[in-house]
């Protein structure tokens, strides 16, 4: 699956059904600029988005996610049923990534409270905790973008 391969063949149907990017859009409730970044290989369309973007352009989930317009494989539903697994499994590692950031922001912060007497040691002891803040703010923001929603 590459997504710059999947995006030349989106934009080609497209030409060839005269859609512009913003009304190929307004067919899938999407943004002109997510047809863009389908198109250019910067991302793939959601897995929810598959089915209704196969129809606008008449092919098939197979030959959508192979770029190939003679593309043979498993059927619609199979590939819609792995497209959701590997969201979901993206959307688990970005959260696991976000709580390790949070627990060693957490063990940071422990540390820098544990330094200090001098000034080069205060220094430092403030330091370590605007990292660990810092950190944690981000593996809290990871954390929330996977499991609540982006």
């Amino acid at each position: 699956m590459n997504p710059h391969i999947t995006g030349k063949l989106i934009a080609q149907k497209r030409k060839e059904k005269n859609l512009t990017q913003e009304q190929l859009g307004e067919l899938l409730h999407v943004s002109n600029k997510t047809v863009s970044k389908w198109e250019t290989g910067r991302c793939m369309p959601d897995y929810t988005l598959v089915g209704r973007l196969c129809r606008e352009l008449d092919i098939t989930p197979a030959q959508l996610l192979t770029g190939e317009e003679q593309a043979d494989g498993p059927g619609e539903a199979q590939l819609l049923e792995l497209l959701r697994r590997t969201q979901a499994l993206e959307k688990q590692r970005t959260g696991l990534f976000g709580l390790v950031l949070i627990v060693m922001g957490i063990s940071l912060m422990t540390v820098s409270q544990n330094l200090g007497g001098s000034d080069f040691r205060d220094f430092l002891s403030g330091l370590i905790l605007g990292l660990s803040v810092g950190e944690m703010l981000v593996g809290i923001y990871l954390t929330a973008r996977a499991y609540l929603g982006q």
